[in-house]
């Protein structure tokens, strides 16, 4: 895999104003290449808020700085790969995975044969994820963990500079904990900024570089096990946010 052409993301005194209210009040973070950094926080602490206003869907005060290797600003936006909490699906519809990859990917018409070298590049790429045998399933037919599979490898071809994610776990099993973080270890090789929303604190601890607590603002940063031992830590999750 080639290098990150995205070496740091710079978020400087964000704040975002939602009618009366700032979920997000004056956040600044780095996150860097071929790092995860989590961002933890309660229910309604502003976590997938700043999200938002890092993929330009709501505006705000502040700056989110993309920067290259040599420090300095990029003149291109990066390209980013995002998994969402969650993916309204109608279960009866007949779209399948292969339909959902093709979409995501081209302008190609799903209605159209697809050509056999394209399947098997999307059948290389998805069997990363262990995904490859769920192409040909219709989409409102996955379990919780086979779509998040899906949605990480859709999230990540093309290969992207940085990758967010959304809480992109919830609700699956330790099974599915484990395989999913298995899979972040190795896309962390891939040499992209990777921001991961999670309640899945004792995964936290164990997988990511950087943790960000945040409730509004930024209220602790740094290693895990410094943000874990943490005053406001221990505030914000008083039972240790792991049971």
């Amino acid at each position: 895999m080639s290098g990150c052409g995205l070496h740091c993301l710079k978020i400087n005194n964000i704040t975002v104003r939602v009618g009366d209210t700032e979920p997000v009040h004056d956040v600044s973070l780095h996150a860097h290449c071929g790092e995860i950094t989590a961002i933890i926080g309660r229910n309604g602490a502003g976590k997938s808020t700043l999200f938002k206003a890092i993929l330009g869907e709501l505006p705000h005060k502040g700056e989110v700085i993309f920067t290259g290797h040599g420090g300095t600003p990029t003149k291109v936006r990066p390209r980013i790969g995002y998994v969402p909490q969650s993916l309204n699906i109608d279960d009866g519809s007949p779209a399948t995975v292969l339909d959902m990859a093709l979409t995501y990917s081209s302008r190609r018409p799903v209605f159209l044969p697809v050509p056999k070298r394209l399947r098997r590049e999307i059948e290389a790429h998805f069997a990363r994820f262990s995904a490859d045998g769920l192409l040909d399933k219709p989409v409102g037919r996955l379990s919780g963990g086979e779509l998040q599979r899906v949605l990480l490898a859709l999230a990540t071809r093309p290969h992207p500079d940085m990758l967010l994610l959304d809480e992109p776990v919830s609700g699956v099993d330790r099974a599915g904990l484990d395989e999913f973080y298995a899979l972040l270890e190795q896309l962390r090789q891939d040499d992209m900024v990777i921001l991961l929303i999670s309640h899945d604190l004792g995964y936290v601890r164990r997988h990511a570089d950087r943790v960000v607590l945040l409730d509004r603002a930024v209220l602790a940063s740094g290693a895990p096990e410094a943000v874990f031992a943490s005053s406001a830590f221990r505030q914000a999750f008083p039972t240790g946010g792991e049971g």
